[in-house]
């Protein structure tokens, strides 16, 4: 893996810091992400940024069931602990992972509580490509007027994140990442109008 851990995941932060503080803006990490040489079952870009996000502090689930190469490669680079999808502060959702299994994990992971509403799941998820085309339209904290924003998920997917997000400070975060190591970042604070069913 040739890739500088400090300097590069330095990097990657400032980037997913800048996309979450302005929902819908695309940022890429190409450049680095394709240094990864190992071979993965996921996008290079995902595992930089779980290498970025992810320490010994922190827990992990992956939805996909092909993920044991994947949970010992995370556990290995981050120390992290692999954690049932309710105990779980990252979720990890792969390219393959199927809209039943993605809604049902949102039901049952964490959104934090009044008193420590941080104490919630923040989702990495992997989708074909991020555009700011019109699928989505983004309002709220980050955001001038409105943005627009293109990710692929099914429209059942958002309605159980909005489902999830409704009663703020509660909530999940999501972070999308493509295939061409492009990322796009919508907080729990970002009201999410669905225009087109997928």
């Amino acid at each position: 893996m040739a890739i500088d851990q400090v300097h590069d995941t330095q990097h990657v932060y400032r980037k997913l810091l800048h996309s979450m503080s302005r929902p819908g803006t695309i940022s890429s990490i190409h450049e680095i992400a394709e240094r990864i040489v190992y071979k993965l079952p996921c996008y290079q870009a995902t595992f930089l940024s779980v290498m970025t996000l992810l320490d010994a502090e922190v827990t992990f689930h992956i939805l996909s069931e092909k993920n044991q190469e994947l949970i010992e490669k995370i556990s290995e680079y981050t120390l992290a602990k692999y954690a049932p999808i309710t105990e779980a502060d990252f979720v990890i959702v792969l390219h393959d992972d199927t809209e039943s299994t993605i809604i049902q994990a949102m039901e049952y992971c964490k959104i934090g509580n009044l008193i420590d509403p941080q104490a919630s799941a923040t989702w990495i998820i992997e989708c074909p490509l991020i555009a700011n085309e019109a699928e989505l339209t983004l309002t709220g904290p980050g955001i001038k007027h409105h943005t627009e924003l293109q990710v692929g998920l099914t429209q059942e997917i958002w309605q159980a994140r909005n489902e999830r997000t409704k009663e703020y400070p509660l909530g999940i975060d999501l972070i999308f990442i493509d295939e061409k190591a492009q990322l796009a970042c919508v907080p729990r604070t970002t009201s999410v109008e669905i225009l087109e069913v997928k």
